[in-house]
């Protein structure tokens, strides 16, 4: 297969696009500095030839969440990013000759209600900011689904992996004996290992029946205070010192409870009942993998 992937040289999509090649598929990242430069501006560039004939594209595309705090202007960002870049992707895919039988886009569990009940694909969006840039992110994703493309939206959870996301900003701390849970800890976090998610991404990507929303997250989502237990365990170090919801409030404003201490008890009914398999279904194992140091 020929496989595009935007914004493929971060985190998830340098691990996707290994896998990929290691399996024998031709992958073309677009990156804004890379050997295929694109401008995801919501237009159509020289960089959309890569796409005619592609049997696939996933988008991964968008300002990071985390890097900095949400002003107005860095919420903006973080919202036309992923839209324009969207939009850009099916603007090329609606014109190309020969279309992809599939787009991926993705999305992520902060989509749904901060609460305490387990929500799934089913379940109706909720309306705080990371919802609502969900809901048009994907809302422009669904405008390439038809009879000869049908897309799926990965909303994923918390992926656990050293090399990236919030287990690489959480071992410093936890090294220093400085780790502990966020807030009080009770909220529900959806995650999953990154060789699950990447697992998870190609099982879409060969899946035809498989459309629409997909929770990528393990079976079971845990408490924020069990996944840090979890990441003391594998690092051998405790993890006492919570990091108080207020001072993160002040520190980070409206990222703080969105990001760290909203409650998403996300369950992949979609993967579960359509018989994927979890290499890593268990948090404990996952974390201890997810922390090992990479062989040099």
């Amino acid at each position: 297969m020929k496989i595009v992937i935007a914004g493929g040289s971060g985190f998830l999509g340098s691990a996707l696009s290994d896998a990929l090649k290691s399996r024998g598929d031709t992958v073309v990242v677009l990156s804004r500095r890379g050997a295929t430069p694109w401008t995801p501006d919501g237009t159509i560039g020289p960089w959309a030839a890569h796409l005619d004939g592609a049997d696939a594209i996933v988008n991964l595309a968008g300002e990071p969440l985390p890097d900095k705090r949400w002003t107005a202007d860095q919420k903006t960002r973080i919202l036309q990013s992923r839209v324009l870049a969207t939009r850009s992707l099916v603007e090329a895919i609606r014109a190309s000759s020969r279309r992809p039988s599939i787009f991926i886009s993705g999305s992520g569990v902060g989509i749904y209600p901060d609460a305490e009940e387990p929500v799934d694909e089913s379940s109706p969006p909720g309306s705080g900011f990371l919802a609502r840039v969900c809901v048009a992110w994907e809302s422009e994703a669904l405008r390439a689904d038809g009879p000869s493309c049908r897309v799926v939206l990965l909303r994923t959870g918390v992926v656990l992996h050293r090399s990236g996301g919030a287990i690489r900003k959480l071992i410093l701390p936890f090294s220093l004996g400085a780790g502990g849970p966020i807030g009080s800890g009770a909220q529900w976090w959806g995650w999953i290992h990154l060789e699950d998610w990447v697992r998870m991404t190609i099982w879409a990507l060969d899946t035809e029946r498989l459309r629409g929303p997909l929770n990528v997250c393990a079976p079971e989502p845990e408490r924020n205070r069990d996944i840090m237990k979890a990441l003391g365990r594998s690092l051998h170090r405790p993890a006492v010192i919570p990091a108080p919801a207020f001072a993160l409030r002040i520190a980070l404003g409206d990222m703080a409870g969105e990001m760290l201490l909203a409650s998403q008890r996300a369950v992949p009914r979609v993967a579960r009942d359509g018989g994927f398999a979890w290499m890593f279904p268990a948090l404990q194992p996952a974390m201890d993998d997810a922390v090992r140091p990479v062989p040099r």
